[in-house]
């Protein structure tokens, strides 16, 4: 019976006009494009500067700065109120100030950040006090300027020389790709296996085609079982394809087991499409089962810590990550594919993500109607 239902479920997935295009696609697409642009990597800062040593050190920082990759050198400005006027306009998002006295080491270098996008103001300002400290020892100082204060903070030339260094172990080169590419196969997962088996009942209910199957003695098990192996099958090809895409394209491979990477992609696999069914399963049109599921993915993805790390919520959102099966594969996936980790170092989160599964499973079972 059951092959008799996943015969007319691969059929119906055949001869739809768009969804093969979809499957095939889609991944290629993410892959191809998404890496390059979600970056979190801060560039392209301009910076203004004006120098009251005008000597050779302070040129030679003017073109220190202007080498550096991460920042846009606007040009000089003659006195800091000119400055301030460039971040006013937004033509600059950074000033230096150097001092009258710097080639003698003596004065504080200011460095004023627009605060206004706090993460470019700080990480901006973080690189600026680096190439300011590899030069002379004059300690600089930082401003963030937000639109409606000036904070000052003075850092000592001692701090900035006793900076100890760091040995990154498992992303060398820093590439953000390599933190990105593993966050990919959820989001993929995650809308090919949440969306898909969500329109499929639904779409069956306004169809009117799922009286039929609800006269006909298949049990709740088998209809349940036939929606969701379909898109196990087209999960594993998904997984498959970002794995040679990733090495074909970008040159970056999985560092741990394979088996690990497609065991977890078939348990995020499992919830996605049980919790697309129950949602269908409680649904009457397509819209409002869309708008449902659209609802859960966002929640999940934004607490899930594939973005921004999860000990930064607050104490009652860090909370749902423990029920979070969004969380528990980004952890494990990295841990795997990053940092070449083995089955034992991710045994909790695979055996979160079997329990969530096998709950979401259930409930998919047991509420479907037959007498819908």
């Amino acid at each position: 019976m059951l092959k008799y239902l996943l015969q007319k479920e691969f059929l119906q997935i055949r001869r739809n006009a768009f969804l093969p295009r979809l499957i095939f696609l889609f991944p290629i697409v993410m892959m191809c494009v998404i890496p390059w642009v979600m970056n979190q990597e801060v560039k392209n800062i301009r910076v203004c500067v004006v120098d009251n040593d005008r000597s050779v050190r302070s040129q030679q920082l003017v073109h220190r700065i202007e080498a550096s990759s991460y920042f846009i050198f606007t040009g000089q400005q003659p006195t800091y109120a000119d400055a301030l006027h460039a971040i006013e306009t937004s033509e600059a998002d950074i000033v230096l100030v150097i001092p009258p006295d710097y080639s003698k080491g003596r004065g504080q270098v200011l460095i004023a950040a627009n605060a206004v996008n706090g993460t470019k103001g700080s990480i901006g300002s973080g690189y600026l006090s680096q190439i300011v400290g590899a030069g002379p020892s004059t300690a600089p100082s930082t401003a963030a300027l937000s639109t409606s204060s000036l904070s000052t903070r003075n850092v000592s030339s001692a701090a900035i020389l006793s900076q100890p260094s760091t040995l990154t172990l498992y992303n060398p080169h820093q590439d953000y790709k390599v933190f990105m590419i593993p966050a990919l196969f959820a989001i993929l997962t995650m809308l090919m296996c949440g969306f898909l088996p969500t329109l499929n009942i639904v779409g069956e209910k306004e169809a009117g085609t799922i009286e039929q199957m609800n006269v006909t003695p298949v049990p709740k098990w088998a209809f349940i079982l036939a929606k969701l192996i379909p898109y196990w099958l087209i999960a594993l090809f998904i997984i498959t394809a970002c794995l040679v895409l990733s090495w074909a394209v970008y040159g970056i491979t999985c560092q741990g087991p394979l088996g690990l990477v497609y065991l977890l992609a078939m348990l995020l696999a499992l919830f996605f499409s049980s919790l697309g069914l129950i949602i269908s399963n409680y649904s009457d049109t397509m819209q409002q089962a869309i708008f449902v599921m659209w609802f859960f993915v966002v929640c999940l993805m934004l607490l899930s810590g594939l973005f921004t790390p999860t000990r930064s919520m607050p104490d009652w959102a860090y909370l749902t990550t423990y029920v979070n099966p969004m969380h528990y594969f980004i952890d494990a996936i990295r841990t795997v594919f990053v940092r070449g980790g083995n089955f034992a170092s991710i045994a909790h989160q695979v055996l979160a993500l079997t329990l969530i599964g096998l709950t979401t499973a259930t409930w998919a079972v047991a509420s479907y109607r037959k007498n819908n």
